[in-house]
């Protein structure tokens, strides 16, 4: 038998026990326009494990960032934090007064944002930097213990911590350096929690994969909670461990990564992989017609109706709940299990396709920029009806070819034939 005495030991172990796994939980939350009160964001409910990346999609417009900057107990010009609570640890951010709030962020709450280079001071070198943010959280103690932590750091995201690289300013680095001095610095003060917005925007792939790396590796090793916020499903797929689909300032699914994306359970989810380009070979990308309204011209009841295969009645009179669909997957649609029946036309390979007389013809192109060639010996041909991809690391040459074919560089040698006729 059961007692109310034993019913509420056994809640309150319950309790601990999410609180100690938990390193971010968001219950309830809503943000406003703070001058009509119409909602952004509504009814978000997430919670990311210690040692777990949780990624956060959706389209432009969806509410991402702004749930995002709510960790840190923040909204932009003109939105206000209308009701809900955050839990970074065992901490309640949104309610910290605003002194207490500048001593979270980045000591128990971190962010990096999308751009690199603006998130760094052009004018003060980079160790400065991070000896900045370790003593602004009063972080280590003494100077001795602050430059042990910089090489510290430096090492955990693979750059130098000789003095010569430190005394860098943030335009000597590259796009990829500069974004793992903000991993760097975004960590430094071992955050339970951290918000990622779109890092690796603007990177290229194989620079991309060693932030990601660098990204899960401290995440685990710190049992660091980690929200990913990004439209790049891709990158989902490859970093992240859990995902919540948002449309319309809501939450339509959540769940483990692999679940959702074999079997999504939302109408909204089963388009957006649908959407997703394949590597493996060329396809019709398939879109979704119509698009989300914005706040205050939002449907009463599910946002996503006026776009569904599915809706009925029932879908305009009330947002649905979100429901179980097995293990840790849960949708907001009240034909959760019927999702599978929603027809999303096929995206087969495209047939071959008639190409056409050579328009472009590149023949052994050299280029450079004041006497040092940076591109040798480069040949290509594009044909009428053909689309040529033109792929390579950063600094690799892509846009300096791309320039002396449209005769915006000077300083190459070889032969730029346009539909037979040399251009130099």
């Amino acid at each position: 038998m059961v007692t109310a005495s034993h019913a509420c030991l056994q809640v309150l172990i319950v309790e601990a026990k999410v609180s100690s796994a938990s390193g971010l939980r968001i219950i309830d939350l809503r943000l406003n326009v703070a001058a009509t009160g119409n909602d952004i964001v509504d009814g978000i409910n997430l919670t990311i494990e210690k040692g777990r990346v949780l990624g956060l999609v959706g389209e432009s417009g969806s509410g991402k960032t702004t749930v995002g900057l709510a960790v840190l107990s923040h909204a932009r010009r003109g939105v206000e934090i209308a009701h809900g609570q955050i839990f970074c640890g065992d901490t309640e951010v949104l309610g910290l007064d605003n002194e207490a709030k500048r001593k979270i962020r980045g000591g128990l709450v971190s962010y990096v944002p999308q751009d690199p280079a603006s998130s760094l001071n052009p004018a003060l070198r980079i160790g400065l930097q991070l000896i900045e943010v370790l003593e602004a959280h009063d972080f280590g103690g003494s100077h001795e213990a602050r430059k042990a932590r910089i090489k510290e750091m430096m090492t955990e995201v693979l750059l130098p911590t000789d003095d010569e690289y430190l005394e860098r300013y943030p335009h000597q680095l590259s796009g990829g350096q500069q974004q793992r001095v903000g991993l760097a610095m975004a960590f430094a003060c071992r955050p339970s929690v951290i918000v990622l917005d779109e890092p690796t925007t603007g990177l290229d792939v194989s620079t991309q994969e060693h932030v990601l790396k660098t990204i899960r590796q401290l995440t685990r090793d710190h049992g660091v909670a980690a929200l990913y916020i990004t439209h790049d499903l891709a990158v989902i797929a490859d970093l992240a461990d859990d995902v919540a689909v948002m449309y319309s300032g809501r939450v339509v699914e959540q769940g483990e990564v692999a679940e959702i994306f074999k079997n999504p359970a939302h109408p909204y989810t089963r388009h957006l992989v649908a959407a997703a380009p394949d590597i493996a070979g060329k396809k019709a990308i398939i879109g979704l017609a119509g698009r989300a309204q914005s706040p205050g011209k939002r449907p009463v009841g599910c946002s996503f109706a006026p776009r569904c295969e599915l809706v009925e009645d029932a879908c305009r009179v009330e947002f649905p709940k979100m429901v179980s669909v097995g293990g840790r997957q849960s949708a907001a649609c009240i034909k959760a299990t019927q999702v599978a029946s929603v027809i999303v036309r096929s995206a087969k390979p495209e047939s071959t396709r008639k190409i056409g007389e050579p328009v472009i013809e590149v023949s052994a192109v050299s280029a450079g920029y004041s006497g040092n060639t940076v591109v040798h010996e480069v040949s290509l041909t594009i044909r009428k009806g053909e689309c040529l991809a033109l792929v390579g690391e950063s600094g690799s040459g892509k846009t300096t070819v791309s320039r002396a074919i449209g005769g915006l560089h000077r300083e190459w040698t070889g032969s730029i034939r346009l539909n037979g006729r040399e251009l130099k």
